[in-house]
């Protein structure tokens, strides 16, 4: 169990909030982590990488010069691997990166992600009421009255998208923002300050809590 501060739009305490998630046990945190970590860039690849093998390089037929009294080494088609412009050996070919793992064990793994990052986790009262229009300067002025440093990495976690606050963050280069209920391991991880509004962490409570 872990006790927050909240804060609210000016920077000022407004009470605290309690995050108790399901964590997995300290010996198998972080291999679990680790997993669903690589199973989420796994999953992320296109895997279209591909190269032509000898025998789908076009041309090189016709036996280039014969066998013996050239002097040269002996060839049988300009399209071998040896050649420029022959064939890959080994080369890459299109393939499925695609790695499973159990529903349980992802949420397990999301949660004691999110649980261990306790230490990066702001949750400020729900402020979208704060901007009557979207706004850049006033929306960063707040993130500095928060205690974190704009020219970190911050992850933004809200219950539900609001267009004023989208509008006046979505240029920014070191701000992500994302639903609570589209967590991920590599947004979380990623992230050097996690702001929670306290809509979304109720709801997070709700949606990964068990």
């Amino acid at each position: 169990m872990v006790d927050c501060v909240v804060k609210d739009w000016q920077g000022k305490d407004a009470g605290t909030a309690t995050l108790d998630l399901k964590v997995a046990k300290e010996e198998n945190a972080s291999h679990i982590v680790h997993r669903a970590l690589v199973r989420q860039i796994n999953n992320g690849r296109q895997g279209n990488a591909s190269s032509k093998t000898r025998a789908e390089v076009r041309g090189g037929g016709r036996k280039p010069w014969r066998q013996k009294g050239t002097g040269r080494a002996r060839a049988g088609s300009i399209r071998s691997p040896l050649w420029r412009g022959g064939g890959v050996i080994f080369g890459p070919k299109p393939r499925d990166y695609t790695t499973k793992m159990n529903r349980k064990e992802r949420r397990l793994a999301l949660r004691t992600a999110f649980q261990g990052c306790a230490d990066s986790i702001i949750v400020v009262q729900d402020f979208a009421s704060e901007l009557s229009q979207p706004k850049t300067k006033d929306m960063l002025a707040a993130i500095d009255r928060w205690g974190v440093n704009t020219a970190e990495k911050i992850l933004m976690v809200f219950s539900e998208r609001n267009d004023n606050v989208y509008r006046s963050l979505r240029n920014v280069p070191n701000v992500r923002m994302i639903d609570a209920t589209n967590l991920n391991i590599y947004d979380i991880l990623h992230a050097e300050h996690i702001v929670v509004t306290a809509s979304a962490l109720d709801k997070i409570k709700e949606v990964y809590g068990e």
